[in-house]
């Protein structure tokens, strides 16, 4: 029995130990857990208040209406469909063909689009992987971008085929031509200049009003001598001078979109084509259920 009572009390022990050390284990790996997800914690705090900070920039940049840069208004000539699934990242008009650039990674696309009834004449779809961004057109060609994956792609304008691809450093938001430069935005208050053959950056605009930065800059147009940028979650177009990069207007959309259709699932403004025989602009939004075409009024 003594023996016996030793084996079961050694097992025991043996047993106890094992237990006690697997709780231990089991709480130093839950401690680190939990280390880990303060961590996390931490950066998602970090990041969301260095966007606060940058949209706290943004605001700063562009809300002063008793500033000397003139803001004007809008004044809507034709209102039309628009695909409410396209999250519009881009948006151009070339020898009266609308072309749309959507985003989100497993339904991003190059698209043509027939401007009266919103309906999609061709497309290409991006592999899964990519989120795309900002389009433009160089001669017979049409440049894309993508959100963060560093690669651009490069089509026909005829049939939307893909060419070829490069690549850039940072973030891919909005791209437009100068019929020099390509000109590309990342978000942040500066602007890149690319050559449209090597696309190697070869120059950059820091892009201020009044003093501050415009951060946010997204979509861009180029028109009759000046970059118009839309500025993310801001119903405003900025005018920006490609030589200083001083902002020589803004353009106040507010209202665009009525309350209505506010309703429906609906994203920001983001969208500029220029129409250089009628001297408007088509704008649109992502996931937005309308298409405008408006003629830039001064603001009342």
């Amino acid at each position: 029995m003594t023996s016996i009572g030793y084996y079961i009390d050694n097992k025991y022990r043996q047993c106890y130990l094992h237990v006690d050390r697997s709780m231990a284990a089991y709480t130093i790996m839950k401690t680190r857990e939990i280390y880990e997800l303060n961590i996390v914690a931490r950066i998602i705090i970090f990041t969301l208040c260095a966007l606060f900070v940058q949209f706290e920039q943004a605001l700063s940049a562009y809300s002063n209406e008793n500033g000397s840069v003139p803001i004007f208004g809008y004044k809507v000539l034709n209102t039309y469909p628009h695909d409410p699934e396209a999250f519009t990242q881009g948006l151009l008009l070339n020898n009266g063909k609308l072309y749309e650039s959507t985003g989100i990674k497993g339904q991003s696309t190059l698209r043509e689009v027939d401007i009266t009834t919103g309906e999609v004449i061709n497309s290409h779809s991006l592999g899964d992987e990519y989120f795309g961004e900002g389009i433009s057109v160089v001669n017979t060609k049409i440049v894309q971008l993508t959100w963060r994956s560093k690669t651009g792609f490069v089509y026909n304008t005829a049939d939307l085929k893909p060419i070829g691809r490069f690549k850039y450093k940072g973030e891919g938001w909005g791209i437009t031509f100068d019929g020099k430069h390509l000109i590309m935005s990342n978000g942040t208050a500066t602007l890149q200049f690319l050559d449209p053959h090597t696309f190697k950056t070869v120059g950059e605009l820091e892009v201020h009003n009044e003093g501050s930065k415009v951060v946010m800059l997204n979509e861009l147009e180029y028109i009759e001598g000046e970059i118009y940028a839309n500025i993310l979650g801001a119903d405003k177009i900025a005018r920006i001078d490609p030589h200083t990069g001083r902002v020589t207007g803004w353009i106040d959309l507010s209202g665009l979109l009525n309350k209505e259709n506010k309703k429906k699932r609906v994203d920001v403004l983001n969208g500029i084509a220029y129409d250089k025989e009628n001297k408007t602009l088509l704008v649109t939004g992502k996931l937005w259920p309308k298409l405008f075409e408006i003629e830039i009024v001064p603001k009342n």
